[in-house]
């Protein structure tokens, strides 16, 4: 039995064990391996939909919010864009918390209904006659809340797979999650077609057009979502060798059923995982974008290479825009200013004539130049670094956790997550306007190597919670 625990990375992405062998007939039924399995694909598709929900309308804002409040400037589209992160944040421990004591549907069902009413609300913000900016900002912030049964399906999926199947599982989970946040955009392209105008429905003052078709998907698919998860989810909940337990979320009970396994969690490598997970979520939001513990590590050596050659070398310095000049004095640049640029059009920036490092900004006289091929060289070992390392964090976790209910232990990882993605903005924002790359990528590269000391000193911690009590050997 202790064997069936040290083949978990010999499994397809999206395979799991065949029935037909006779430790799996031993375990659990073939009835029961669809079941569960069939609850688990539902929850990638959740996960899917929670991406989207973010990415979906995240290029339409800044002109959508202009269309519908004048009032609304840089400084407060950033509010609008961190909301979503502020509502997952908070709602993350809560659902957690809710999951540990009462069936997942309920959390899940709830949750997602929260997204669909503040979708909902999100197409109808240009009604009012004033203050249509903080409809806006509470409508984002609601579907960040919705989202927070990230939560909730991360601690399904470690709860409803073996340690064979954990990391296949966690890792189909963050393939999900990934192709929310790339395909999202790709939608909102697509409506562009309606255009500005679109149609209107008077009876309920609806309006269809570029800005709110993409929420309206949105709510529909939630709509769906929520059916699935009436129908084909139940409640599985196995321990690490795969077998079946009692579990205060279980809808009916089994004589094959097992006690779960009793210990204490071990603390530190619980703390040192959300610590490990805020720097993946950190990094990721300042860049956009062996076992497993090896892999953790190395993902984090490649990331901290990738940053270390993004530091500007050379006596190459860039050219200085000079033109259109207003003052000495540095900006006050905030994360809405940049996302803003995100919106111009090439035509737009023709027109807008002087290019160039801002004479405004005083390291632009001493800092060299990145080249284009060091960019590059960067951002494909960055891109490499980050999805072993965002993956193998949370499957450890879960592994460290054990077949204990993780709701809220998994709340607070998705919360120290959503405040990276909170801070990760304002401190490239900040550091990077203010004193340039060279001190940006360096201070990056120093928390990345702090953060590769602390996984060296906890190393050893690292293990399954079956593996550290000594019921499967590593």
């Amino acid at each position: 039995m202790a064997s069936l625990g040290l083949e978990a990375e010999q499994e397809p992405l999206l395979g799991d064990r065949t029935p037909g062998s006779r430790e799996w007939d031993i375990l659990e039924t073939e009835d029961h391996y669809k079941s569960r399995w069939r609850s688990i694909r539902i929850l990638y598709l959740t996960m899917f939909l929670s991406s989207v929900g973010f990415s979906i309308v995240i290029m339409s804002i800044w002109p959508y919010l202009q269309k519908i409040d004048q009032t609304a400037d840089a400084s407060f589209l950033g509010w609008v864009i961190a909301s979503f992160s502020l509502g997952q944040m908070v709602a993350s421990p809560v659902f957690g918390l809710w999951s540990n004591y009462r069936p997942r549907k309920e959390p899940l069902i709830i949750s997602l209904s929260i997204s669909v009413a503040a979708n909902c609300l999100y197409a109808y913000v240009h009604v009012p006659a004033s203050h249509n900016k903080y409809y806006m900002l509470v409508a984002r912030g609601l579907v960040g809340f919705g989202a927070g049964n990230v939560a909730v399906i991360r601690s399904y999926i470690a709860g409803a797979t073996s340690l064979q199947e954990r990391t296949s599982s966690m890792a189909n989970t963050s393939a999900c999650q990934a192709l929310g946040f790339i395909l999202g955009p790709v939608f909102q392209t697509c409506f562009a077609l309606i255009g500005e105008k679109g149609v209107t429905w008077d009876t309920i003052k609806l309006q269809i057009n570029m800005y709110t078709a993409p929420v309206l998907l949105g709510a529909f698919l939630g709509v769906l979502n929520i059916i699935l998860i009436l129908i084909l989810l139940r409640e599985h909940h196995v321990d690490d060798s795969g077998r079946q337990c009692k579990n205060v979320n279980f809808e009916e009970a089994s004589t094959d059923e097992v006690q779960v396994l009793q210990g204490n969690i071990d603390q530190v490598a619980v703390v040192a995982t959300n610590i490990v997970f805020f720097v993946i979520l950190f990094i990721f939001a300042l860049f956009e974008t062996i076992g497993e513990r090896a892999i953790l590590l190395g993902g984090f050596i490649v990331v901290w290479v990738g940053f270390f050659i993004l530091l500007p070398w050379g006596n190459h310095f860039p050219k200085i825009q000079w033109e259109d000049l207003h003052n000495t004095s540095i900006p006050n640049t905030t994360f809405g200013e940049i996302i803003i640029t995100l919106w111009k059009s090439p035509k737009e920036d023709h027109n807008e004539g002087p290019t160039g490092c801002p004479i405004g900004q005083a390291w632009c006289f001493y800092t060299p130049m990145i080249h284009l091929a060091q960019f590059l060289t960067s951002a494909v070992l960055i891109g490499i670094g980050y999805p072993s390392c965002n993956v193998m964090s949370y499957t450890l976790y879960s592994k460290i956790l054990g077949p204990k209910p993780q709701g809220v232990y998994m709340g607070w990882l998705t919360a120290s997550g959503s405040a990276a993605r909170i801070l990760g903005p304002v401190f490239i924002s900040q550091v990077y306007t203010s004193w340039g790359p060279r001190w940006a990528f360096s201070l990056v590269c120093g928390i990345v190597m702090l953060t590769i000391i602390l996984l060296g000193v906890v190393y050893r911690r690292l293990v399954a919670f079956s593996v550290r009590h000594g019921r499967i050997q590593e």
